[in-house]
């Protein structure tokens, strides 16, 4: 998921920047509403966090511009003006949620599933994104989340990440090497014991919602996901 931060303050930026791609969000960022239009235009971001007060063109105007030429992104406005009065000249602007500074990292994440989801919902059927299915489980890699027979559960992202793989590749042995690659990147620094770990929390997870998938872990090879059920 691709979200565009438009923060003049360049340390919140970069303390958000850096939050969100910890959580495995996509970040494109810049400090002004100009740059800002141009990002919509042509980087076609999936949600937009949008500060108020913004050199050159603020967030106001910002908005304006965009609903005006039908673009529906949905934005989540961040700002220190929080009156009442403040609020509803954000959302009567277009915005679709308002989020008022200081505000804790946990209820900013929070506030983006919640526009994920609803703006998921209200896409058009062609437009929804599939879901990926192997045994008793689905999940959406949009909104990282994973349901099975004993109800819903929202990954982190490198969760995600990895559950996406074994889904799409179900019964089929992945090397460590390829799980490292692919979740981490060619540069990433991550050490061997790190994909463990995460192993072990997508097991906790399985176990949690009652699934008959497992991942079992393949010798001298990497891990494998099954469907224990087949077998039945």
């Amino acid at each position: 998921m691709k979200i565009l931060l438009v923060e003049d303050d360049r340390n919140l930026n970069k303390n958000i920047s850096f939050f969100l791609e910890k959580e495995g969000y996509q970040v494109d960022s810049c400090y002004n509403g100009e740059d800002a239009l141009y990002y919509c235009q042509e980087g076609a971001p999936d949600l937009i966090l949008l500060d108020r007060m913004l050199p050159l063109l603020n967030g106001m105007e910002l908005l304006k511009q965009l609903r005006g030429q039908g673009n529906l992104t949905p934005v989540l406005m961040l700002t220190a003006l929080g009156t009442l009065a403040d609020r509803v000249d954000g959302l009567d602007a277009g915005a679709d949620d308002y989020l008022v500074k200081p505000f804790e990292m946990e209820e900013l994440l929070a506030r983006i599933r919640s526009l994920t989801r609803r703006s998921h919902l209200n896409a058009s059927p062609a437009h929804r994104e599939p879901r990926l299915c192997y045994g008793d489980l689905s999940l959406s890699p949009r909104l990282r989340e994973l349901q099975g027979p004993d109800g819903t559960l929202t990954l982190s992202g490198r969760e995600n990440a990895l559950m996406e793989i074994f889904l799409n590749n179900g019964g089929q042995a992945l090397s460590r090497g390829q799980l490292l690659l692919k979740v981490w990147g060619p540069d990433g620094e991550v050490e061997d014991g790190n994909l463990d770990n995460y192993i072990f929390f997508l097991r906790r997870r399985l176990k949690n919602l009652k699934s008959t998938v497992t991942i079992s872990t393949i010798r001298g090879v990497g891990y494998r996901m099954d469907d224990t059920a087949q077998g039945e």
